[in-house]
């Protein structure tokens, strides 16, 4: 049969432990939500429902073609203007997905003859980006800038260094001050995808980037997604306006891709105008992250400390990762469970993620429920 080998696959899935499946959720769920990435809190705020359901009311239920056709609306120029301004760029373009935005921003800044510097622990998205693009990619140690150094130091040409800034595994930020040194020394630009930082990270939540002193470099690029803290759905590239020029005319997923429904649109630029007026919720995040670590380690588990709002605990096996997974789901607890090929080092996790409108009570009982529930 064409697709009998799919079988064969599906069993070597079940005896590992690894198969994956579909778990519609309820819109009114009783669960204590840590497993989300909703770190602000925001998908459900009312400004942020009201901005999805007024653009849809006004410029309809889908974008209705490419963003280069009929796609764009006033709505989307206004996103990437103020998104732009916020994260400390000259421009901005939005996608209609993180994912898409990272295809794009690799696909077109690499070409033939180029080299891409990958860091061993960088997003699907990114590596994906990696095979599309052109150039050639030579992926180096997680988080070491010395072995980036060692990688643009032999090769003569274009060159970009990519990497998450916050790596969605077990939350831990990328050294990206020293990076983009080492990515200067050699005149290479600097790809960072922001997707686990804006909103957390930087003053008033500006991203990982700004807080490191990079945004706005003629050098660097950013990549964010919409989905996570300002909870709505897309993505964008930001950075220099050459190089979002560049994007409009070179990056397949903008160029033929249906532009971003105006309800995610509307929804992620509502999100965006309430962290500006309330900052303070990034720090919130940040603080709800080293509570739970904190109380975890206490209680034995082998957390890894959050440098934003991700909380990894280690697991023994995938089995016993989803079984920890299921048990504290079925005491109310929602978590995410993160297996191979999902994790780069083939260690089973759960995985936290903090918001910053969980209460402290909220927290406790989390950490409980996760003990109690332990393999």
């Amino acid at each position: 049969m064409a697709f009998g080998w799919i079988e064969e696959q599906a069993r070597a899935r079940r005896r590992a432990g690894l198969v994956r499946a579909l778990r519609p959720r309820a819109a009114d769920s009783p669960l204590l939500d840590l497993a989300s990435n909703d770190y602000l809190g925001l998908a459900r705020h009312p400004e942020v429902i009201e901005g999805a359901a007024a653009a849809a009311r006004r410029w309809g239920g889908g974008a209705t073609g490419s963003r280069l056709v009929t796609g764009t609306t006033e709505s989307h120029t206004q996103l990437e203007r103020e998104l732009a301004e916020f994260c400390g760029f000259e421009a901005a373009l939005v996608f209609s997905s993180g994912y898409a935005a990272n295809l794009a921003a690799l696909s077109a800044l690499a070409p033939h003859g180029s080299l891409i510097v990958s860091d061993a622990g960088n997003h699907a998205s990114l590596i994906d980006g990696c095979r599309l693009a052109r150039g050639t990619t030579q992926v180096v140690a997680h988080a070491d800038p010395e072995a980036a150094h060692k990688a643009l130091h032999t090769h003569r040409g274009p060159a970009v260094m990519v990497t998450d800034a916050v790596f969605s595994v077990d939350g831990d930020a990328a050294p990206l001050a020293q990076l983009t040194a080492v990515c200067r020394e050699s005149g290479a630009g600097m790809v960072v995808d922001d997707a686990h930082g804006l909103g957390v990270l930087g003053p008033g939540g500006r991203g990982a980037p700004h807080a490191a002193g990079l945004a706005g470099g003629p050098d660097v690029v950013v990549t964010v997604t919409l989905s996570k803290a300002l909870g709505s759905q897309g993505g964008a590239v930001l950075g220099p306006a050459p190089v979002i020029d560049h994007l409009v005319n070179t990056a397949r997923t903008f160029i033929f891709d249906t532009g971003l429904a105006p309800a995610a649109t509307g929804a992620a630029l509502a999100a965006l105008r309430v962290l500006r007026r309330e900052p303070e919720r990034a720090a919130r995040a940040r603080t709800v992250a080293a509570t739970l670590h904190a109380r975890l380690a206490a209680e034995g588990h082998e957390a890894v400390r959050p440098d934003a709002a991700v909380v990894s605990v280690r697991a023994p096996s995938p089995q016993q990762a989803v079984a920890w997974a299921a048990d504290c789901r079925a005491a109310g607890v929602a978590v995410g469970c993160f297996r191979p090929p999902s994790v780069p080092d083939g260690v089973s996790r759960l995985r936290l993620t903090a918001r910053a409108d969980l209460t402290d009570e909220q927290i406790g009982h989390a950490v409980r429920v996760i003990g109690e529930a332990r393999p």
